[in-house]
């Protein structure tokens, strides 16, 4: 995943993918401040997903309420937000087989209608 304005220190190659979600009713804003020569930080609005790449040994800062008083809410480490590649390989050919079953469904379906 490209993040363009915030690149991981060009000397890093081992990168991990991580999703957070943002399960509250508030706007929290997401801090990693713990990698040297990197800082990170996003707004997440109520329900969104963040996706973002950064190293194993970061800690995510999540900070919520009113942006004037925003407090210190939780702190993630990264390597529990990431995301497999080969899960969402997985995932994807799991939706790829579901899509191509239902077709067939709708197919033998069609065929009993001219059928009969």
């Amino acid at each position: 995943m490209a993040q363009i304005l915030d690149a991981i220190p060009n000397n890093e190659n081992d990168s991990i993918l991580c999703c957070y979600v943002n399960a509250t009713s508030q706007i929290q804003v997401a801090r990693i401040t713990n990698i040297e020569n990197w800082y990170f930080e996003r707004v997440v609005f109520p329900g969104q997903r963040l996706m973002f790449e950064t190293l194993p040994e970061a800690l995510l800062e999540i900070h919520s309420g009113m942006m004037a008083s925003a407090i210190l809410s939780d702190t993630i480490p990264c390597k529990r937000l990431c995301i497999s590649e080969e899960k969402i390989e997985e995932k994807k050919e799991d939706e790829d087989s579901s899509l191509y079953n239902k077709r067939k469904e709708d197919e033998s379906e069609k065929l009993e209608v001219v059928l009969t």
